[in-house]
Formats: C-alpha cells, sequence, structure tokens
C-alpha cells in the first residue's frame, strides 16, 4: 500500500507494543518527523505555459508581420480550409441554446473562448487554445557548425 499516511501517534504505539526501548521509539519518530519537514519544503512553482504556432516561411514572405491564431485539430485527410466553416456552423448551433441565446457569439475569437467542446466535436473539429496564441516565422532550416 504505498502512498498511504500513518499518524504519528499510531506508530508511536505500534512501536511500544513491539517492546522497544523508549529512547529508541523517541528516536524513531524524531527522525521520521525530520524526513517529513524534508518532504514539506516548499516546490518552485510551476512554470507557466503558453501555445505559439510556428509556421515555415523559406521564402520570407512574413518577415516582420505579426500574427495571432488559435490552434486546431481536424480529421487528417480532410482541407484544412473546412476549418473556418466548422467554427463557424457550432458557433450558429452554440447560438441556438439558452446560454447562446443569451450571450451570442459573432467572432471566430468569441467562438473559439465560449462555444463547448461538445458543437465542436459534432462539426469534426478540435480546438485546442481558446485564447489566440502568436505565429512565430522559421526559414526551417538549422544552422550548421562553424569549426574555426
Amino acid at each position: 500500500m504505498p502512498g498511504r499516511k500513518v499518524e504519528m501517534d499510531l506508530l508511536k504505539r505500534v512501536l511500544q507494543r513491539n517492546e522497544l526501548d523508549v529512547r529508541q521509539v523517541s528516536q524513531i519518530i524524531e527522525d521520521i518527523n525530520k524526513e517529513l519537514e524534508k518532504e514539506e519544503e516548499p516546490k518552485a512553482p510551476p512554470v507557466k505555459k503558453e501555445f505559439s504556432i510556428m509556421v515555415s516561411d523559406p521564402e520570407g514572405k512574413l518577415q516582420g508581420i505579426d500574427l495571432t491564431g488559435w490552434v486546431v485539430q481536424i480529421p487528417e485527410g480532410e482541407s484544412p480550409q473546412l476549418a473556418k466553416d466548422k467554427i463557424i456552423r457550432a458557433a450558429y448551433e452554440f447560438n441556438t441554446t439558452p446560454k447562446g441565446r443569451r450571450f451570442p457569439v459573432e467572432t471566430i475569437g468569441e467562438a473559439c473562448e465560449t462555444v463547448t467542446a461538445r458543437h465542436f466535436k459534432e462539426q469534426g473539429i478540435w480546438v485546442k487554445t481558446k485564447e489566440p496564441v502568436l505565429l512565430v516565422r522559421t526559414d526551417n532550416k538549422i544552422p550548421k557548425e562553424t569549426s574555426e
């Protein structure tokens, strides 16, 4: 039963029942308390992460242009051009629900943030980022090492 917690009083009673010396029991309890203190030391907070989209631009057509977008998944073999239409259809479906009638979505960004995953799944699209992410341009090459 790994990971199971044991109260210190219960541990002390078991050790005494096994007829250990009082000093030995005290030393064992003290050692356990020291180990527990080490475990409870504060850990560094987790690093916050965000998504970005990296696009290949070997001809440099996107040089100096800042773009943002959303990361989505579509079924394999489908045209990526259909993603926009699928998001729009999911938004239409969402706008017919009670919540959608109260707070209708009017843009792709609002749809990505507000529309539920169920509506997207029915249309065959999965939105991975509710917030827009930055697009990073790369020339798709790794520089060669120069030995000097």
